[in-house]
C-alpha cells in the first residue's frame, strides 16, 4: 500500500505541474521554481511533514520535496549554528542529491553525443 500511495501522490504532483504548464503562459522553469518554493514554504509552516509521513517517497522525490529538504536543512542548521545555518543548512541537507545530479549528468554527457 505504501508504494501505491507514493505513486499516486507523486503522480498527482506531476499532473498538477503539467496542468499549470499547459494552462498558463508560465515556462517549465517557472513551474519548477514555484514547486520548490511551495515545498519550502509548506515545510516551514509545518504542513509538508505530514505529507512526507503519509506518502513517503511520493512526497520527498518530486520538486516540492526538494524545497522541503532545503527548508528543513536550513531550520536544523540555524538551530545549531545560528544565522550561518540559514545559508549552509539547505546545501548541507541536499548535497548528496545535488552531487549525484551533477555527476550523473556529466556521465550522460560523456556517454551520449548531445544534439544541437
Amino acid at each position: 500500500m505504501d508504494y501505491l500511495l507514493a505513486f499516486a501522490f507523486g503522480g498527482f504532483l506531476c499532473a498538477v505541474a503539467q496542468l499549470v504548464v499547459d494552462s498558463t503562459r508560465l515556462s517549465p522553469a517557472h513551474v519548477l521554481v514555484g514547486f520548490v518554493v511551495a515545498g519550502a514554504l509548506a515545510s516551514g509552516l509545518g504542513l509538508y511533514e505530514p505529507l512526507v509521513e503519509l506518502f513517503g517517497a511520493g512526497a520527498t522525490v518530486p520538486l516540492p520535496g526538494f524545497g522541503h529538504a532545503l527548508a528543513q536543512g536550513a531550520i536544523r542548521e540555524t538551530a545549531e549554528h545560528g544565522w550561518v545555518g540559514v545559508f549552509t543548512g539547505g546545501l548541507a541537507a541536499t548535497a548528496m542529491g545535488l552531487t549525484a545530479a551533477v555527476v550523473f549528468g556529466a556521465l550522460a554527457a560523456l556517454a551520449f553525443r548531445p544534439k544541437a
